[in-house]
């Protein structure tokens, strides 16, 4: 198993195209110097050991050179000991509202964040329950199947947005019943489900979905994120809020939390429902309601033990970087002197 100790230093990886473009802006710009120079021919028996191609070779050892630098300093890590360990735990699965409303700043800073921040800290705080994540909005996309590998769990919850379901809208129902279908029920353990939304659903019978989840002995909980006086749906361009949603009136859409909706899904899910607030994620609670369901011992296989390797893409760099370095920019005479395509006249 491959792994990195730093993988946001991978980010770096990302100058490298930055490198090209500039390269090719300054050879242009040289290319166009020798030209208004004078005739090609001209110029370069001016200058006959400058050599055009060189620079070419060097910049593309300096960018491989640049890539395993990047690649070293990110520390990857190979497992090298696989062990079986057993441990108890239930199955959950985070269901997560990330329809346009989850961005309205009734909690701070808006409720997609207030729930993401708790759900990272709920992730802290496993030991043995396996975590799978549900992103919804109009439709439902399993972001991340039910799994132990929590670190895993936080690097998929970091990249949600409103912006990965194409179509709008709240389709709780939905989003339980692919919950339903993501466990797998041959293993014996106790499952439940966590929704976090503003309880706004258009589009389908979510209590329904709730009561089918209890027939499966999967108990659902409702966590409500707003408040009942709700907020503005800001609009975002390029990172910058721009304004607020309006209806074809032109009034500010303001998003309520419908915290009856919740309490009904709730109570068909035979889960709790708990209001989140700013100070309180409301998560703690319903935790202390799934300590109460059945665990069952589980094997897992994990490796334990890594090796690192950024020895060998350090060693590559400073290779390249010394090959780069006595390359010269000049024509070999030795080459030159060749000639081998030179028509000899008789």
């Amino acid at each position: 198993m491959l792994r990195f100790a730093h993988i946001e230093y991978l980010w770096g990886l990302l100058l490298i195209p930055v490198f090209i473009l500039l390269f090719i802006a300054v050879s242009r710009w040289k290319v166009k110097a020798v030209k208004s120079l004078g005739d090609r021919n001209v110029v370069n028996m001016m200058i006959p050991d400058v050599s055009f191609s060189r620079p070419w070779l060097k910049f593309i050892l300096f960018a491989i050179a640049f890539g395993f630098l990047v690649i070293g300093a990110a520390d990857p890590q190979i497992g090298s000991k696989m062990e079986e360990e057993k441990h108890k735990g239930a199955d959950l699965m985070i269901l997560l509202d990330v329809s346009n409303s989850m961005l309205s700043q009734d909690l701070a800073p808006n409720r997609l964040e207030n729930a993401k921040r708790a759900i990272a800290q709920l992730i802290d705080n496993l030991h043995g329950d396996r975590i799978g994540i549900i992103v919804f909005a109009g439709e439902a996309y399993v972001q991340l199947p039910v799994t132990t590998d929590y670190s895993a769990a936080k690097l998929f919850l970091n990249t949600i947005n409103t912006n990965m379901v194409p179509t709008q809208g709240t389709a709780i129902g939905s989003a339980i019943e692919l919950g339903v279908k993501s466990f797998d029920f041959k293993d014996g353990t106790g499952k439940a489900m966590i929704i976090i939304t503003d309880g706004e659903n258009h589009e389908d019978d979510a209590v329904a979905a709730a009561k089918v989840a209890t027939e499966k002995d999967v108990t659902v909980h409702v966590i409500g994120v707003g408040s009942a006086d709700g907020a503005p749906i800001p609009i975002y361009q390029n990172g910058k809020q721009v304004g607020f949603h309006t209806d074809s009136a032109g009034k500010t859409v303001v998003s309520k939390l419908d915290e009856t909706m919740g309490k009904e899904i709730a109570a068909a899910g035979n889960g709790a429902y708990v209001r989140a607030t700013n100070a309180n994620s409301g998560l703690g609670i319903v935790m202390g309601q799934i300590e109460k369901i059945q665990r069952k011992t589980v094997d897992t296989k994990s490796f334990k033990d890594f090796e690192d390797r950024f020895q060998i893409f350090l060693a590559l760099a400073f290779v390249l970087l010394i090959i780069e370095f006595f390359i010269s920019n000049r024509k070999s005479q030795r080459l030159s002197n060749l000639k081998l395509f030179e028509v000899k006249k008789t």
